[in-house]
């Protein structure tokens, strides 16, 4: 776990607090199996991963298609934004999170 969030995470961790006031209860680095998911929303079995580019390597790739695997084998889907897309349209990237959602 990191102390520190990245700077994509802090944009879109304000979002998201101001969702889970309108009852929607998303997690910032949530435990599964051994690996920590940026966010999450245990309850829509949703994993929000942000990927700056330190993820751009093909061996950091490899490692993600690793992850994404357990986690889907898990029963999470999982959904990576690159941090730009939150830089550049936040609005947008929440749309689709929250799109991913159950309803009730």
């Amino acid at each position: 776990m990191r102390k520190a969030m990245t700077k994509s995470e802090v944009v879109l961790w304000a979002r998201f607090r101001e969702l889970n006031r309108r009852g929607f209860k998303f997690r910032r680095q949530h435990p599964i199996g051994p690996y920590i998911a940026d966010f999450a929303h245990v309850r829509g079995r949703l994993v929000i991963e942000l990927d700056g580019t330190t993820h751009w390597t093909s061996e950091r790739a490899a490692h993600d298609r690793r992850r994404d695997a357990f986690l889907r084998g898990e029963g999470w889907e999982v959904v990576r934004f690159a941090d730009r897309a939150v830089y550049e349209d936040v609005a947008s990237v929440l749309e689709d999170i929250v799109r991913r959602l159950p309803l009730t």
